[in-house]
């Protein structure tokens, strides 16, 4: 497997169904929305008046070293959940620009809020990529400590961790820290009251925050015309703070955009929304079947802006990587899939009566009921000798 091929498949078929993302809402802008862009899909560098950052080639390299090795671990973990290996999973697939560009954004003591599909996010703030498989393998709720890398637990319920960012930061100003928080959410999510409640919340109180919005343009099956009449950046200036769209397959314009937020919270001026224009690759998760609401030639489109292509041929075209560059990164990527592989099919099943335990601080008389009842209902499975069949 080549480390930038997976975007490269096909679908398995095409669809002559009108794609709802090709009409327009009534009442839209008609005018295209400001879009900052350090690096076209054809992999020439532009400037930006406001936006702008200067990378040793050291630099770049790492972000496309980050971006290759995070689609070759959701690569993995797709194919593990296609063996079983995996209950489900949330594909990255084309949203590795947002990802790193943001996440290479931060400082160690700024605290990350995830949904579960920022795998890139974890990667830059440390987080083993094995430790992200446990929940989708149904062994654990969470495999790391979130106080460690100051990244979240994941976050399944859409648009809460919205509140959970915009309270902590609210607590990092009180406590006069000069850190940040951001949080992830995509295009669907923005559809959440929770959302609306936390863009309202840290206006008012100058929460040092950065929401970042991953808009991959498909809430599920549902395009981002069914969700709003106007650029999800927007929707910032009715709560009283800055929205900016960034070229979501641009890691360097994604880099600049975030840290330029960041400091922005850093310095007492409150939260920033960032729309990150992307594009889901895949599936909205192992599930899901986007041929069914997807049209092909959409798909082929952005794959001509694809994020790690592009920083590629701005590498070769400056010189800035040579030849045994990329092979030893295709050996670094091929030993990361042998040991995502080994790491899952060797984690071992959790204790069945886990569940129960930390429920409650001090216990609770129906969950001890409930332990109770399941442990005389696995008992009712165990043999002779004891052991359970």
């Amino acid at each position: 497997m080549t480390v930038e091929g997976t975007a490269a498949r096909k679908p398995r078929r095409s669809s002559k169904r009108t794609s709802a993302s090709a009409t327009k809402a009534p009442g839209a802008q008609s005018a295209a929305p400001q879009l900052v862009q350090l690096l076209t899909p054809e992999g020439e560098r532009v400037q930006h008046p406001e936006y702008d950052i200067d990378l040793s080639p050291e630099e770049l390299r790492g972000l496309y070293r980050d971006m290759v090795l995070t689609r070759r671990f959701d690569a993995e973990a797709t194919s593990l959940q296609r063996q079983g290996e995996l209950g489900l999973w949330a594909s990255l697939l084309g949203q590795e620009a947002a990802q790193i560009g943001s996440g290479r954004a931060l400082r160690d003591d700024d605290y990350v809020f995830p949904t579960y599909r920022e795998h890139g996010v974890a990667w830059c703030r440390g987080v083993d990529p094995t430790n992200l498989l446990g929940m989708f393998r149904g062994v654990n709720h969470g495999g790391w400590d979130p106080t460690s890398n100051n990244f979240h637990l994941y976050t399944i319920v859409i648009g809460s961790q919205t509140l959970h960012a915009t309270g902590y930061a609210m607590g990092v100003a009180k406590d006069g820290s000069d850190s940040a928080v951001i949080a992830y959410f995509g295009d669907g999510a923005s559809s959440q009251g929770d959302v609306a409640e936390s863009f309202t919340f840290s206006a008012v109180y100058n929460a040092p925050v950065v929401f970042f919005c991953q808009n991959n343009q498909w809430a599920i099956s549902e395009p981002t015309e069914k969700q709003t009449r106007v650029p999800l950046y927007q929707r910032a200036q009715g709560f009283g703070f800055p929205g900016v769209r960034v070229d979501g397959n641009d890691v360097l314009a994604c880099l600049a955009v975030t840290r330029s937020a960041l400091e922005r919270a850093r310095r007492g001026e409150g939260p920033t929304l960032v729309e990150a224009f992307t594009y889901r690759m895949g599936a909205h998760t192992t599930s899901d079947d986007p041929t069914r609401y997807r049209l092909d030639d959409e798909r082929a489109a952005w794959e001509a802006k694809d994020p790690i292509l592009r920083l590629r041929t701005y590498l070769e075209k400056q010189g800035l990587a040579d030849a045994a560059f990329f092979e030893e990164l295709e050996t670094e990527s091929e030993t990361l899939g042998k040991r995502v592989r080994e790491a899952v099919r060797a984690m071992p099943d959790p204790d069945h009566m886990a569940m129960f335990d930390h429920v409650y601080a001090d216990g609770h008389a129906l969950v001890d009921e409930e332990r109770a009842q399941f442990a005389a209902y696995q008992a009712s499975f165990a043999d002779a000798d004891g052991e359970v069949k």
